[in-house]
């Protein structure tokens, strides 16, 4: 039978009608047609919510509940996100926002603005504003930060909370980089403490004295961070030297202005760990086996919310979703599909 011979044929039995073309009375039952399955089409929309004056970029995208995503850095912005963070939108809204400060959100004029607890204002502000109701909350990296301290502020409005290569203390941080320093082959530990003994600023040109040289990027970010950062499927772009395009006067502000391996700025004020146990909310910490946060981080956690639920996902470094994306967005997906009481029966 050609092609046209078969249409015409689905098309009738489609109708309920006798097919001339085999010659039979054909029940439409037995040649249903082919479906025709209509593409889903997913509308991005963007714009700035007001933060008591601070205007705050968000990008939207998928149906569903809302999930709000914020990036780490501090000083990024939310586009290293994409596309591996897409395939959730087919199930919740996702909310991306950049950071005030980063992206294309308001800079300020005076940088002590820029603290954890006013960007904790700031989610708060768009989950306001874009009348989003209760919300899912995942925060990577300095986001997890941010995302703790919302919570322990706003949980009465999230449903679910996603704590991603992230830490509790930034005490405890620190001495991770203390550990990571000592593995380092002897020639790049001297290198970069010569680097950071000598001043990371000012020893550039004027367009580029206030961000950290071109040899301590990669230093810090190439040779020192990348093991800590992908395992299993680096990026084939990844580029140390691009990871200095961030939000220096924020950076600086709140990381510190010494180098990669201490944090000695505004943010080393997070010390959640003893607040931790008042979290109510189903909760789930991810992290890679190899993570430049340590996983003995997320175990401590884990320990401290009762009830949540900890993923440790192997060969995989900071970058869970770049090294592990079918496991990751897996796990993410499960946790926010299961009923609220079901995680809460342990708590």
């Amino acid at each position: 039978m050609n092609s046209k011979t078969f249409l015409r044929t689905a098309v009738l039995a489609l109708m309920g009608l006798q097919s001339p073309l085999l010659g039979s009375q054909t029940p439409a039952a037995a040649h249903p047609a082919p479906s025709a399955m209509i593409p889903a089409n997913y509308q991005a929309q963007e714009g700035f919510v007001d933060a008591h004056g601070v205007l705050i970029y968000y990008w939207t995208i998928g149906r569903g509940a809302p999930l709000v995503i914020v990036h780490g850095g501090p000083g990024a912005s939310h586009d290293y996100f994409l596309p591996y963070l897409l395939p959730l939108a087919r199930h919740n809204r996702l909310i991306f926002i950049d950071e005030r400060g980063s992206g294309k959100s308001e800079k300020l004029e005076d940088p002590r603005g820029y603290t954890v607890e006013n960007m904790a204002e700031d989610i708060e502000a768009v989950r306001q504003g874009l009348n989003l109701g209760k919300i899912s909350l995942l925060g990577h990296s300095y986001g997890g930060v941010l995302a703790q301290a919302y919570a322990l502020k706003y949980q009465q409005n999230l449903t679910h909370l996603l704590l991603c290569s992230t830490f509790a203390s930034t005490r405890e941080m620190n001495e991770v980089f203390v550990r990571m320093k000592e593995k380092m082959a002897p020639e790049l530990r001297d290198r970069i403490n010569r680097m950071e003994k000598e001043g990371l600023f000012g020893h550039a040109p004027d367009y580029r004295k206030g961000r950290y040289t071109d040899e301590y990027m990669i230093a810090a970010w190439g040779e020192g961070y990348f093991p800590y950062l992908y395992q299993n499927h680096p990026d084939p772009n990844y580029d140390p030297l691009q990871s200095g395009v961030s939000s220096w006067d924020l950076y600086r502000e709140m990381w510190g202005s010494n180098g990669e391996f201490v944090i000695d700025g505004n943010l080393k004020s997070a010390e959640y760990l003893d607040r931790l146990p008042a979290i109510k909310i189903p909760t789930l910490i991810i992290a890679g086996d190899h993570d430049e946060c340590d996983p003995s981080l997320s175990r401590e956690m884990h320990e401290k919310i009762s009830g949540s639920q900890l993923v440790i996902l192997p060969k995989s470094g900071h970058m869970t979703f770049v090294d592990q994306p079918g496991l990751f967005l897996a796990a993410v997906a499960d946790f926010l599909s299961h009923p609220h009481t079901q995680l809460l029966k342990s708590k």
